[in-house]
């Protein structure tokens, strides 16, 4: 009985082999005639019993399941991972010197090529989301060379598409990628514009011609800081502020020196509420670029915000200097001021009829007027450099009534009323 169910077995198992064996020739014949949807057919037939096959018979099974789903670049963008994935399933399982080796290749080389003819020529025509998709490709293709997903994430974020560009750059800063590339270059011997090569041939070449001389190689500057920092941002894109936060914090351990990096955490600590950190970090970005009238500003905004006045008017007042033209800045330095005034108005409302309190209540006016004063400079300024500045323009038009200078009043009412017509902001 046992030597009959070993007999049925071994029966069965070469029923398997050899139907499979045929669904392979099936998928060959497709492939040769181009039909590729009948040997997509019969690879999937195959597929089930691929898993009890020798390696020979499973090297060929990825080979034509590669050609079949590429069905020479016409398939859709997933059979195409498809096919990228079962001829490098052919390497793997061959080692590099197998039957199938210099075929397989032979056609990653022409699918690279495809790739990136087709990710540079929907770059030049700006549609990014299809360069991107080529890139990606191309670097499944060839895995060594991280360039090209460096492509990828680029021109995905170049159309807006931020969830593959994350997908992208975390890829690359997990590969430890440093995107560090060598340059050729030599000078135009007719123009004497430095020229930068494809490739160190081409270059060698021009030179030997004497069309070029002056030859020199150079490595381009890293690329891993510009990687974390743009996951960062798209995070902060997202609205996802503790990854964002956290992402910085590694970006900046990549290049504490950039500035942009620094702000944007800033920003982000802001729009969480974290006021006492943003102050922090917008004080260590003056010290990196001390004469940022940006910088002072925020800072000046912030200090006003949690009630250190002084602060606040050293802050903008150092705004002003560096940049005269700085119209958030007149206005804010304006509206400090101003914000005296309610504290004078309320004690002058607390005040009674008696002489003492009559002299009390003229040296209180004398002093909320001097307050007007001082900010009109800053008013009129702030309305020089943004002229259609309604609210600047209304807050002036009545300290000019309050202090009663007429002519100047007219001429503001008239300018608030043209504003308010034509919808000034």
């Amino acid at each position: 009985m046992k030597k009959h169910i070993i007999i049925a077995l071994a029966l069965l198992a070469t029923n398997f082999t050899f139907s499979q064996k045929n669904e392979l020739k099936d998928a060959e014949k497709a492939i040769k005639s181009g039909n590729f949807a009948d040997a997509k057919s019969a690879i999937k037939a195959a597929e089930s019993l691929i898993g009890n096959v020798d390696d020979k018979t499973k090297a060929k099974f990825y080979f034509l399941k590669g050609q079949a789903y590429y069905a020479n670049g016409t398939a859709a963008n997933n059979d195409i991972d498809t096919a990228i994935e079962s001829l490098n399933m052919v390497q793997k399982i061959e080692g590099g010197s197998g039957k199938y080796s210099s075929d397989v290749a032979e056609i990653k080389r022409g699918m690279l090529t495809g790739f990136l003819t087709k990710a540079n020529d929907a770059l030049e025509k700006k549609n990014f989301a299809m360069s991107s998709i080529g890139f990606e490709k191309a670097y499944r293709m060839s895995t060594n060379d991280t360039i090209y997903l460096y492509y990828a994430a680029a021109t995905a974020v170049n159309g807006q598409d931020y969830e593959n560009a994350l997908t992208y750059y975390e890829e690359l800063r997990d590969l430890g990628f440093k995107g560090i590339t060598m340059e050729y270059l030599a000078t135009d011997k007719e123009s004497g514009e430095e020229i930068i090569f494809e490739n160190k041939g081409v270059r060698d070449i021009s030179v030997k011609a004497g069309t070029h001389i002056l030859p020199k190689d150079r490595k381009t500057e890293a690329k891993n800081a510009e990687v974390v920092k743009n996951i960062a941002l798209i995070y902060v894109n997202k609205g996802e502020n503790e990854k964002a936060i956290a992402a910085m914090k590694d970006a900046r351990k990549v290049n504490p020196d950039d500035l942009g990096l620094l702000l944007s955490e800033a920003n982000v600590q802001l729009k969480m509420g974290n006021k006492a950190e943003f102050k922090r970090l917008i004080e260590e970005a003056t010290q990196k670029d001390p004469n940022n009238a940006e910088l002072q500003y925020n800072l000046g905004v912030i200090a006003g915000e949690s009630g250190d006045l002084e602060s606040a008017r050293k802050y903008y007042s150092k705004a002003i200097t560096l940049d005269p033209n700085y119209s958030d800045a007149q206005t804010n330095m304006a509206v400090l001021i101003l914000s005296g005034e309610e504290k004078i108005i309320e004690e002058m409302n607390s005040l009674g009829s008696s002489a003492a309190d009559n002299k009390k209540y003229d040296a209180l006016k004398l002093k909320r007027e001097g307050l007007y004063r001082e900010a009109i400079p800053y008013l009129e300024e702030s309305l020089r450099i943004k002229p259609k500045n309604l609210q600047a323009a209304k807050t002036l038009m009545n300290i000019y009534s309050a202090i009663d200078e007429r002519e100047k009043f007219k001429a503001l009412k008239a300018k608030v009323e043209a504003l308010e017509a034509g919808g000034g902001n």
